[in-house]
């Protein structure tokens, strides 16, 4: 299998919400704010190639956003979706399957574009764009903690067209695909997918917004935006641990300069980046 992440700009978010609990004289040495306190996250996506499929993980937040959106998360930086996929030689109508992780804007906001007459058409016009019936349903009546991370228009159009696909939610992880398995989580949103992927003989673990960045290791910090921060606890330290005890590679979506890492343990039992990793196939 093939793998590769696909750069999508940045965007910015509050960095009290990103780092939750976690005093902001420790988290700006981290990812330091600008003077309205946002902090620069990536918008990193992933891209994999196996046995006639192409298969991208996550879409980023697209352009078909209002100057409000803008203005609140200053979306920017010179990466774009489809540009990056050609360059890896990959164009739009080649991709089979969209896995998203989760509903919220900045994971599936790339998957639609919004044409002249003010329709919606799928970016991957071949594509099956893949979520879970759970967190579909999640995400159509959303709890006021998440209403504005849950924007219809990024998905309620390809249930409308008929481009969705349903994964059933299991309870322990399992094989999606050859290669490609598949875990539910609940801490951060209802249902959210971890994709752990088998490749020349690593394990890599996309971690979503379940491990942000790699600034994210640390137990107590857990994003504010989490509806249930106790299991996002329980589920990351599984993560982590199983990284640590087992080589597993860490791929981070938001990080906004480390794209994957190693993991190990401290001294004193932490969780610490071992060695920084570049994902390329």
């Amino acid at each position: 299998m093939r793998i590769r992440t696909i750069d999508t700009g940045v965007f910015k978010l509050d960095g009290g919400a990103m780092f939750g609990i976690v005093p902001k004289t420790i988290w700006s040495k981290l990812n330091p704010p600008d003077a309205a306190n946002l902090c620069s996250w990536s918008m990193r996506c992933l891209l994999l190639e196996t046995e006639g499929r192409k298969i991208l993980i996550d879409t980023g937040v697209g352009n078909k956003q209002d100057d409000k959106f803008k203005k609140h998360f200053e979306p920017s930086g010179q990466d774009n979706l489809l540009v990056n996929l050609e360059s890896e030689g990959i164009k739009a109508d080649e991709i089979t399957d969209v896995l998203l992780t989760h509903l919220h804007f900045d994971h599936v906001g790339g998957a639609l574009i919004r044409l002249e007459d003010g329709t919606f058409a799928p970016v991957f016009p071949n594509a099956v764009f893949w979520t879970s019936e759970a967190h579909l349903r999640w995400a159509t009546r959303p709890n006021a903690r998440e209403v504005g991370s849950f924007l219809p228009e990024n998905f309620m159009p390809l249930q409308a067209l008929g481009r969705m696909g349903f994964i059933p939610v299991w309870e322990e992880d399992q094989e999606w695909l050859p290669g490609i398995t598949l875990r539910f989580v609940y801490g951060h949103t209802e249902a959210m997918i971890i994709p752990i992927i088998r490749s020349e003989g690593r394990t890599w673990v996309y971690c979503a917004d379940l491990i942000p960045s790699s600034h994210h290791l640390g137990l107590p910090y857990l994003m504010a935006y989490d509806i249930r921060p106790l299991l996002t606890l329980q589920e990351k330290e599984r993560v982590l641990r199983d990284a640590a005890l087992e080589g597993h590679i860490l791929i981070f979506e938001h990080d906004p300069k480390v794209e994957a890492a190693e993991i190990g343990m401290s001294a004193n039992g932490k969780f610490v980046v071992d060695r920084t990793v570049r994902v390329s196939g």
